[in-house]
Order: C-alpha cells, then structure tokens, then sequence
C-alpha cells in the first residue's frame, strides 16, 4: 500500500544565513507528522513533506517562535 504524501510550501521572512535555515529546518522537522523538510534561503521558503494535513497554525506558530515571519 502507497503511503499519501503532502506537500506544503510556505514563504518565510527574515531568514538571512545558513544559521537560520537550520533553524527552520530543526523546528519544522520538530513537527509531528512531517518527514522531510527542505528550506531554501534564496526563495525564502520551505517545503515540507508530510503523510498527514499539517495545520497551519502550527507551523506558523513554530516559525514565529524563532522570530521570523511566514507570508501568504
């Protein structure tokens, strides 16, 4: 059986160096549920990879709490 794979992107401010990537890494791999995370600084943006919905207000609160800012 195929396991269901869901991916999110989400644009974050704020992120300026390899520290911060990793911390943005660290935190959404923190996440229950997500399997893989990929942060590209020169996008500003994430992708993670999930088996389950990952809810919003999660993530964002995980971004938030490192000081930086995710935008629509």
């Amino acid at each position: 059986m195929f396991s269901k794979k869901i991916k999110k992107e989400i644009k974050i401010e704020g992120m300026h160096c390899d520290h911060c990537v990793k911390k943005v890494t660290e935190a959404l791999e923190s996440i229950e549920g997500v399997s893989k995370v990929k942060v590209n600084l020169a996008k500003k943006e994430a992708v993670i990879t999930s088996a389950k919905e990952i809810d919003d207000q999660i993530i964002n609160s995980k971004i938030d709490e490192l000081g930086f800012k995710v935008v629509s």
